[in-house]
């Protein structure tokens, strides 16, 4: 409730009240100067009384207000407004309420001085141009924005606000309460203007995010012919920290330079934290360097921004300078040793940071026992971290987000989850991470359906939280969940940065909407290696091999620097649109032309590449003339074009090596078995069986999924057991009586199975594919009409034959 600070009774009117400062010429007033400690102000009070120095108007009295005042405790103040009161001092002078409104307003208690204040009033005592100034004080620290407008309304009456002190403190108390343009408004009121008015504006715009402003309103001071003063060479400092902008800071440098302001520590640590901000990390360690009188501020200014930017081993070296020369660290300095800790798994110097914070009565702070959490999970230690956070008197939600994060760094999910579920309170870093801790262990069906109730308890999702839906819509394959996701990014105004563009590139990418893809990236104002790698790719599915390459010589003309994975994304495009030579020739032009030395993933590609166009030698002979071990994903990829090709001896050589390397890899022998199978050797795959069995070893049947009204339906070859089994059924009737017609000849060959052909055919039949096809086109409007508009096969696969249906999106 506000505060009324003039009660409609009184009336205020100016009077010429003003105090005279009184002389101290006696010793009272010499040993009330010297007076360090509130008992010795009460001894010499006692004194005073005995003599009855209070009750003459010598000025005692407001020596004895002043100098408990100057102690600026709470005691100290309480016993100088209580002598006020109950010392028989008819009528205190304004000079003594001056006094207590300063006194407890610099303490922190603008409560007790905006209540002196209506007390002063209410005793028919008129306020000057000193007693707003400190009230508007006690208002500013205390947030009491509607009291402070009144007194700025009494000002105004009184004819006050035109007194540059009083004009400045308004500045600065409409800047504290977020109200800098009422501030502004006074400020351009102002006949008179100093380098206090200029800098409360300064500050006023660089501590409510508006840098620029702060830095505009610095140069027209410097124009106006205002020379500024440390105060105001600090808050401009900041505010170019804040904006990054490192030719700004620079320029102010300059200034600085040019105009003989004497640095202090103040604008010393300003520059430091400056210069570390905009990344001009050499200029912040010169400067550093350069002073010869570090405080702990200091020292704790650039252990902070070392950690910040991931230079957490310099970080404990100042560390060390601040233990040998003396700077005790505080608070500040063990967040920031933490923290480096944690960047660097270095758990001794963590341990002994958690026993200083325990000897130093530190684990008060919530973000120092934060820290420690977070160190001991990054750290490795899980039961430490636990132990922390359970003795945590005051857990927030900053506590259990670090908690939950190093679970999913430590790789349990399940006791994320968990913990997520118990949490009373959550914020988007909460929900945030448990999504992409979801995305990673790839649940990605749970991590949108985790979004979904996110959106239910009204939290709008930010860039990090679509970075992590995009990814799982394109693992799921959900074209319609993809195109509203790209819909959602635009109505709440997430920005489209790096990341994001990429994630949404390569979710249309895997969707199998390269249009959107591509007008997805061709929008991106930024392209980084990466995101001219996901649009690689989106050619690479496509197997459109020409495509790839004009993108990477575009890439190229942008002065984009290839990395490993651009060559791993081009190579599949050859792959895939069975460009052999071009294959060759980018993989050759490697090390040659790109001075890229190819690792094992891009001969991986080649044998890939090599093993679909039939190539079957030239892909052993990559494979024995590599400069590095061949390993498991090599074999397989032979492992796979010998199925392909039919070649059962080169397959078998190839499962063997397969084996040594990755015995517990169910593929390998399902692979082999096939082969067999597809050479009619139903001994061979009779044994390979029967090893399998031997083994414990069981195939993973085959699955499919499809997306209808934003769900995800998933099958497997065979599966009986959907809810609308009986209409699927029909419906796979209707398109094998369909195919038959136009001519369509089931291929039994590549059934894998000994049994005859009618069994053949039907297990075709029931292809997990076509059991999702069958699903989409009884539940879909479009789906039912555009049955009637089957137009033929596509192509055939080996094991399945997939058909086109019309403007449907099921190919």
């Amino acid at each position: 409730m506000a505060t009324t600070l003039h009660p409609s009774s009184i009336v205020l009117v100016p009077t010429s009240v003003k105090e005279a400062k009184p002389r101290t010429t006696n010793s009272s007033q010499k040993l009330l100067a010297n007076c360090k400690t509130l008992n010795e102000l009460k001894q010499l009070h006692c004194d005073m009384m005995k003599k009855g120095l209070c009750h003459k108007p010598s000025g005692h009295f407001n020596k004895l207000v002043a100098a408990c005042v100057q102690i600026g405790t709470l005691e100290s103040l309480d016993y100088a407004r209580n002598a006020v009161q109950d010392d028989g001092v008819s009528m205190p002078s304004l000079y003594v309420y001056n006094c207590l409104i300063r006194g407890y307003a610099s303490a922190g208690l603008g409560e007790q001085a905006i209540l002196l204040y209506i007390q002063m009033v209410v005793m028919g005592m008129v306020p000057d141009n000193y007693t707003f100034p400190f009230l508007l004080s006690a208002c500013s620290k205390t947030m009491k924005l509607w009291e402070g407008v009144q007194v700025h309304g009494t000002a105004v009456k009184m004819g006050l606000d035109g007194d540059t002190f009083v004009s400045n403190s308004l500045i600065h108390f409409y800047a504290e309460c977020g109200k800098v343009e009422l501030g502004r408004k006074v400020f351009d009121k102002m006949l008179e203007r100093n380098v206090v008015s200029w800098t409360s504006l300064i500050n006023g715009y660089a501590g409510r995010d508006m840098a620029k402003e702060a830095v505009s309103l610095f140069f027209q001071m410097v124009e106006a012919g205002v020379e500024p003063n440390p105060v105001t060479m600090v808050c401009v400092i900041s505010a170019c920290a804040k904006l990054k902008d490192l030719e700004l800071g620079k320029k102010v440098c300059a200034y600085i330079c040019e105009s003989g302001v004497e640095l202090n520590a103040l604008m010393v640590n300003a520059l430091v934290d400056m210069y570390m901000k905009c990344g001009d990390i050499c200029s912040a360690r010169r400067i550093f360097e350069e002073c010869t009188d570090k405080n702990l501020v200091m020292y704790n200014t650039i252990m902070s921004n070392y950690v910040y930017h991931g230079w957490a081993g310099d970080a404990l070296v100042i560390l060390d300078e601040i233990l040998r020369k003396g700077p005790r660290p505080d608070k500040v300095t063990m967040l920031s040793t933490i923290a480096a800790c944690a960047h660097l798994g270095d758990l001794s110097v963590g341990k002994s940071s958690h026993a200083y914070v325990l000897r130093n009565g530190l684990e008060g702070w919530d973000n120092i026992l934060n820290a420690i959490v977070d160190m001991y999970m990054k750290c490795g230690e899980r039961g430490a971290a636990c132990k922390v956070f359970e003795h945590m008197p005051n857990k927030t939600v900053v506590t259990w987000n670090s908690l939950i994060a190093g679970l999913v760094r430590d790789g349990d999910v399940e006791s994320a989850w968990r913990i997520f579920d118990e949490m009373q309170e959550r914020d988007l870093v909460s929900w945030n991470t448990m999504i992409n801790a979801l995305v990673q262990a790839s649940m990605f069906e749970e991590a949108i359906e985790l979004f979904r109730e996110m959106q239910n308890q009204g939290i709008e999702g930010d860039r990090v939280t679509m970075v992590g839906i995009a990814s799982a819509c394109g693992y799921l394959g959900a074209l319609d969940l993809a195109k509203w996701v790209c819909t959602y990014i635009e109505k709440n105004d997430i920005h489209m940065d790096l990341q994001l563009g990429t994630a949404v590139v390569d979710m249309f990418s895997r969707c199998g909407d390269p249009s959107s893809a591509m007008h997805v990236f061709r929008r991106m104002e930024e392209r980084d290696v990466s995101a001219w790698t996901a649009a690689i790719g989106v050619m690479a599915m496509e197997g459109n091999t020409e495509g790839a390459i004009e993108l990477f010589n575009e890439m190229l003309k942008q002065k984009v620097k290839p990395d490993d994975v651009v060559f791993v994304a081009l190579l599949s495009a050859c792959s895939h649109g069975g460009s052999v030579d071009q294959g060759r020739q980018v993989f050759w032009s490697m090390e040659k032309t790109h001075r890229t030395s190819p690792q094992i993933v891009h001969y991986g590609c080649m044998v890939d590449l090599l093993g679909r166009a039939g190539l079957l030698e030239e892909a052993l002979h990559l494979i024995q003339s590599m400069p590095m071990e061949p390993n498991d994903v090599m074999w397989g990829s032979l492992l796979a074009a010998c199925r392909k090709q039919k070649n059962v001896e080169l397959a078998h050589y190839a499962a063997e090596k397969l084996t040594q390397l990755a015995p517990e890899r169910v593929g390998v022998h399902v692979l082999l078995s096939n082969i067999y199978a597809s050479a009619g050797k139903w001994t061979d795959v009779a044994r390979v069986r029967l090893q399998m069995k031997e083994k414990g070893v069981q195939k993973v049947p085959g699955s499919s999924s499809i997306e209808v009204h934003g769900l995800i339906h998933e099958f497997t070859s065979g599966d009986e057991s959907h809810a609308e089994n009986t209409q699927i059924e029909l419906m796979l009737q209707e398109i094998n009586c369909r195919l038959s017609k136009i001519g369509y000849v089931p291929d039994t060959t590549n059934v894998l199975l000994d049994v005859d052909e009618q069994e053949k055919e039907h297990l075709l039949s029931r292809h997990s594919e076509k059991l999702a096809m069958a699903y989409g086109l009884i539940t879909t409007a479009q789906g039912k009409l555009q049955l009637e508009t089957i137009t033929g096969i596509i192509f055939s696969r080996k094991d399945i034959v997939l058909v086109e249906i019309i403007g449907n999106g099921f190919s």
